[in-house]
């Protein structure tokens, strides 16, 4: 069994992986990289692109999905795999991040729908799922063939308060989600953070995608907050999927939906937190929003990944806008404690940088720090 990585090792975006054995290559995710025009599609050429026998998505966010289309573009015309509510997400994710050529050959192809949480095979594989705690959908997936197996977490949160994580199983190879690198600082204290930003501005916008961190931004908020256009219908969405949700909490967030108020981009500011997306100011109510925002000095807090040369970063460059780090990936101690659990004879993280993959080194056992993009290390 081998694993070639083509984007999103040594690197913030992109994140695909192809797992070959017995002639058969699967490839786990096919996401753009926002911060780089460069690199913004997976190092597939289109030889490879025809030779992959499937493609299975681990969650509708753009480094995971984004390069589906452009895939069928250049030769793809296997089985495409996802849950049935990421099927549900990903036209929205084409749409914002694809070209319209490509958003119709995304849309071409039939998807199977695989479980959030179970087993079935694929060619040789063995592969199980399971919920990942990161969005509505999103799952982490596992591959075992003749006694060699690989675990790939995709993204995926731990300690979410909104969405479960189900147990991981034993892998020879897991591949982390390494997006915060040795960061180490508790959820507890990132939100304390982010509640004394909105204590001293109360009324302010708050960028973000719109499945997952969304969700989890309206729990956090203490005043139902003002949603910008589509945002309603989105929060929406996830709360119907209550198998996706911690046991008991829907109906608390739903109680909290109904005193938030829709909001337009021609009203005046609301007196309140506006949620907006998406989250980087590249797509969505966001771009007119931050634009208006920066012209008159409205406060903006960022809370997730914020690409370089975009919106939100062109903000924060002026001063115009502050960051604050919302927990939606792993933090050094579970990314240590899921690499123990798992016995993994060798460990692989994706998304993030080569710099942050040398020191996170120091703290995870047997973690491969030289695999970039079109590299490969066999299972």
């Amino acid at each position: 069994m081998r694993a070639t990585a083509y984007g999103g090792f040594g690197e913030k975006g992109r994140t695909s992986i192809a797992v070959s054995t017995e002639g058969f290559t699967l490839l786990l995710d096919c996401g753009v990289n926002t911060s780089d025009s460069k690199t913004y599609y997976p190092a597939l050429n289109p030889a490879e692109c025809a030779g992959l026998d499937a493609m299975l998505i681990s969650h509708a966010h753009e480094d995971h999905i984004a390069a589906v289309g452009w895939a069928v573009a250049h030769g793809f015309r296997g089985r495409l795999l996802m849950t049935r509510e990421t099927r549900a997400e990903a036209p929205a994710i084409w749409k914002a991040y694809a070209p319209e050529p490509e958003y119709r050959h995304a849309m071409s192809l039939p998807v199977e729908l695989i479980p959030a949480h179970g087993v079935f095979h694929l060619g040789p594989f063995r592969v199980e799922t399971g919920r990942s705690g990161h969005i509505v959908g999103g799952v982490w997936v596992h591959l075992a063939s003749a006694g060699r197996s690989v675990l790939y977490c995709g993204d995926v949160v731990p300690s979410s308060a909104v969405f479960p994580m189900d147990p991981l199983p034993v892998a020879g190879l897991v591949m982390l989600d390494g997006s915060y690198g040795e960061d180490d600082v508790s959820g507890e204290m990132r939100f304390a953070s982010i509640r004394q930003y909105l204590g001293r501005n109360p009324a302010c916008i708050l960028p973000t995608p719109l499945i997952g961190r969304s969700l989890e931004m309206l729990a956090l908020v203490e005043q139902p907050p003002a949603l910008a256009p589509g945002m309603l219908e989105g929060l929406l969405r996830q709360l119907d999927q209550v198998d996706w949700l911690r046991p008991g909490i829907a109906a608390g967030l739903r109680d909290r939906l109904a005193l938030t108020i829709e909001w337009q981009p021609d009203q005046p500011w609301p007196d309140r937190p506006l949620l907006c997306h998406d989250g980087m100011g590249l797509s969505g109510p966001s771009v007119q929003i931050l634009e208006r925002a920066g012209r008159e000095g409205y406060p903006v807090l960022f809370t997730g990944h914020v690409p370089s040369g975009s919106p939100g970063d062109r903000l924060m460059q002026k001063g115009a806008a502050h960051w604050l780090r919302f927990p939606t990936h792993p933090t050094l101690s579970e990314n240590r404690d899921i690499a123990f659990a798992c016995r993994a004879g060798r460990v692989l993280a994706h998304s993030c940088a080569a710099g942050v993959l040398s020191a996170f080194a120091r703290s995870i056992d047997n973690l491969v720090v030289d695999i970039r993009p079109r590299g490969s290390i066999e299972i």
